[in-house]
């Protein structure tokens, strides 16, 4: 399955530090119903029945939404549940080998913060890419930072569709706009806001008003 660029212009990460007494499946519903295009399932402490069985869930209801399911870094999860990609970092299994254990029909993103790491992506197997963190962001402490002229660089290397990520807001969305992407990569923005849905649909807008996709 090759990724299609009208999933990617406004990519939600889940997050369940927000959850304030609804469940990680309502607020990705109430995602969705916003907007989002593509949602991807981020979980760090669950065990794997418990994330197996959110997977599930979350298949279920993207299937319905027609909009695709990657799972982030688990790639057991994802062949178990049918998503339809899984995506992984820099220290994760490499790309290549993720490729072989997933087969041609399951999407692969990889993250990637230089040219060279975009450009081995893709040849190994790549079918979509996450590039940050474009700002400075809360959620992922670890992230380094990939500067305007990088990610310009990046989206011109390669083929297969771009998301930035890291730091992304609605009021700093125009400072990617000429950079080539082909849409943004938020976790805060949606989930951390009292109003999940208006916050989708706001950024959805705001992504086509401001980068044209």
């Amino acid at each position: 399955m090759k990724c299609d660029k009208k999933w990617m212009p406004l990519y939600a990460v889940t997050d369940r530090a927000w959850l304030r007494g609804r469940t990680l499946l309502e607020q990705a519903e109430e995602a969705l119903r916003g907007g989002a295009t593509c949602l991807q399932l981020r979980e760090k402490e669950l065990d794997h029945d418990a994330f197996l069985q959110e997977a599930l869930e979350m298949r279920a209801l993207c299937s319905r939404c027609g909009v695709p399911l990657f799972i982030n870094d688990d790639v057991d999860i994802a062949v178990a549940c049918g998503a339809d990609g899984v995506h992984i970092g820099q220290h994760d299994a490499p790309a290549a080998e993720v490729r072989r254990r997933i087969g041609p029909g399951m999407m692969l993103g990889v993250s990637a913060q230089t040219v060279e790491q975009a450009l081995k992506a893709q040849e190994d197997g790549a079918d979509c890419l996450g590039v940050g963190a474009v700002f400075s962001t809360g959620t992922k402490l670890d992230a380094d930072d990939v500067s305007f002229d990088t990610l310009r660089a990046i989206c011109s290397a390669v083929s297969i569709p771009v998301v930035a990520i890291g730091g992304i807001q609605k009021g700093n969305l125009s400072l990617l706009a000429g950079s080539g992407i082909d849409g943004v990569a938020v976790v805060s923005a949606i989930f951390a806001a009292e109003d999940i849905e208006q916050a989708a649909r706001e950024l959805r807008q705001a992504v086509r008003e401001e980068l044209g996709v």
